[in-house]
């Protein structure tokens, strides 16, 4: 959802910069951000980080306060990018199943979905509750596919962090990454770079899977 739904990337960022300030752990790098931070569970980032002087109710109210600073900074920029609704009819229209695969929180999920209205294009949605190993475990998308009642091996996914990218190699499926939050360089391996969603049709989609045939 993050980075490849939506570019709300540069506000987690900037949240966490408010977060690492304001409680004294430096200053947080975008290389950091990406390496450390992005495509994991707040929760937890939140436990690694502060996880020694904070105990849990102390970890739910810096998980409050950074989601609440987060949509405060987000709101007005919330929309989808570009050619993500089209796209999807596109594909729902063709009967591909389609998964949400999230390691946000069911809150922000729904915030999302508020925004960007497409929660019905999909059969099933994953948050980062349903898993107990986050990025770049594969354990989150091996879920997505199994819901679909779909082989891992017949899997596209959607990915813009470092994190996800290596969960979905190693679930053994396809994977696009798309440069909201990472340049090209950064998401290999990947069968497929694109900016946004009006790069991409149902055509170049099956193309991935007749490439494997022909080879």
């Amino acid at each position: 959802m993050d980075g490849t739904m939506v570019d709300n990337t540069p506000y987690h960022f900037k949240t966490w910069q408010i977060l690492f300030k304001k409680y004294g752990k430096g200053t947080l790098t975008v290389d950091t951000y990406h390496q450390e931070i992005s495509g994991i569970p707040i929760m937890d980032t939140l436990k690694r980080l502060f996880g020694n002087d904070h105990d849990e109710a102390g970890l739910k109210a810096l998980l409050k306060e950074k989601e609440g600073l987060y949509k405060s900074l987000y709101t007005p920029f919330a929309v989808a990018i570009n050619g993500l609704e089209n796209f999807l009819t596109e594909l729902k229209n063709a009967g591909i199943k389609i998964a949400m695969a999230s390691s946000a929180t069911v809150d922000d999920i729904n915030f999302i979905l508020s925004h960007v209205p497409v929660r019905n294009d999909f059969n099933a949605i994953i948050d980062g509750s349903r898993v107990s190993k986050s990025k770049p475990n594969p354990q989150i998308f091996l879920k997505a596919a199994e819901e679909l009642n779909t082989r891992p091996e017949d899997c596209v996914v959607f990915e813009d962090s470092i994190a996800g990218i290596k969960a979905a190699n190693d679930a053994g499926m396809k994977v696009i990454g798309i440069t909201t939050a990472n340049t090209a360089d950064k998401l290999q391996p990947s069968d497929l770079i694109i900016a946004d969603y009006t790069e991409l049709n149902l055509h170049k989609l099956t193309a991935l899977f007749e490439k494997n045939k022909d080879e």
